[in-house]
């Protein structure tokens, strides 16, 4: 598939996100000493930021690469839920899938950064299963006309119930829609018939319960044919940190190594990833050329200090490079 004509159909892409949205907030600082009442540093701060993340994030990815992205997510309703709101506006992001809960934290991440990288991260959030699933669920279903895949991004913080994750996949399977799934370990054997599942190297072995030697291809491809075939997916996207990235589909295995990078900080790469892989799939790009511009994507916003979404042109660049 020719680059230039993949890259501006993005364009035309629709996406739906479900999953746990968040805030990520930032304290830049500085350190010139330490505590006189703990052997920790003291971080003189200079500037407060605060971002969309978690499936948020993605979002914001989403539309870096010029498509249409609706997220549906459950909030709460105080200072925070908001905060949230108006960073959406901000972002020109459509709230119409988003539903407040007065009985519910909206999640926050706050990262302490000083000497160009992460000194200290604090959370606050309430990860209990949503109450309002039923309400959530025909929200969810009311947002897939015309939508070309959906992305399933699961970070434990109760958004997505088995309840959840099945009905939206059935749905999805039902209307022809694709899936690709960002996991976590909770429900990591829910995802049962998505197109696309996308663990990490440590949630495969959780998930899994097995340890297998990551350094050897053909231990991989065995775990990946495991798992693609308890969960009945089309493809397993693991990514493999340093290693690379494997996709194992029903008619391919295909193992990439890693590019070489400057890492600076790794947070939401894998949103990043998925984001990408998202519309490959919708544009019915070859799964290894999938796998391929997934991970370039992610090693570019691991340069970065910080949550960062990815630079279209950039990316392009990139993928002419390293896809014929």
């Amino acid at each position: 598939m020719d680059l230039n004509t993949l890259f501006q159909g993005f364009n035309n892409k629709k996406v739906l996100i479900v999953g746990d949205a968040m805030i990520d907030a930032y304290m830049w600082g500085e350190i010139n000493r330490m505590s006189p009442e703990a052997p920790v540093p003291v971080v003189e701060v200079k500037k407060h930021e605060n971002r969309l993340g978690g499936a948020a994030n993605v979002a914001l990815n989403l539309k870096a690469l010029g498509a249409t992205p609706i997220l549906c997510s459950v909030i709460g309703t105080g200072n925070r839920g908001v905060l949230f709101k108006e960073l959406m506006k901000e972002s020109k992001l459509s709230t119409a899938g988003i539903l407040s809960n007065n009985k519910r934290k909206t999640t926050i991440k706050t990262r302490v950064i000083s000497e160009k990288k992460q000194q200290l991260r604090i959370d606050e959030e309430e990860t209990h299963p949503i109450v309002q699933a039923k309400e959530f669920l025909k929200l969810t279903e009311s947002l897939m006309a015309d939508i070309d895949v959906i992305i399933l991004q699961d970070y434990n913080k109760g958004v997505l119930t088995p309840e959840v994750i099945e009905s939206v996949i059935a749905a999805a399977n039902k209307k022809e829609i694709p899936t690709i799934v960002d996991p976590k370990k909770q429900n990591f054997n829910s995802y049962k018939n998505c197109t696309i599942f996308k663990p990490n190297l440590i949630e495969i072995k959780n998930g899994l319960n097995i340890d297998f030697n990551a350094d050897k291809v053909n231990e991989i491809e065995k775990a990946t044919n495991k798992l693609r075939e308890k969960l009945n997916a089309n493809g397993i996207l693991l990514t493999l940190s340093e290693r690379g990235i494997c996709i194992n589909s029903k008619d391919n295995f295909t193992h990439t190594p890693a590019f070489k990078r400057n890492i600076i900080d790794v947070s939401g790469a894998g949103d990043t990833v998925v984001s990408v892989a998202s519309l490959c799939l919708a544009s019915k790009m070859d799964y290894s050329q999938l796998s391929i511009l997934s991970t370039l994507a992610g090693g570019i916003v691991c340069e970065e200090v910080g949550v960062v979404s990815i630079n279209k042109d950039k990316l392009l660049t990139e993928a002419k490079k390293h896809i014929n």
